[in-house]
């Protein structure tokens, strides 16, 4: 799990690293486990759950820079 605090640390370039990069590592670990070889299937919805938590940094981000620009 990513904690709050260590995203909020990170840069716009950085977030988008990564939500790719997870969203990436999920599509992997569903492929995974419908070919029965994932063992560790709660990774999903970690995973999920992480995507989420970056998507509404980013989201809480723009929504204030656009409050501050107009």
């Amino acid at each position: 799990m990513t904690k709050p605090s260590e995203l909020r640390d990170k840069t716009d370039d950085e977030l988008k690293e990564l939500e790719k990069s997870m969203t990436r590592e999920l599509w992997q670990s569903r492929f995974s486990n419908y070919s029965n070889q994932l063992d560790d299937t709660d990774k999903i919805r970690r995973l999920r759950r992480d995507i989420a938590r970056v998507k509404t940094l980013m989201t809480e981000r723009a929504t204030k820079a656009a409050g501050e620009n107009g």
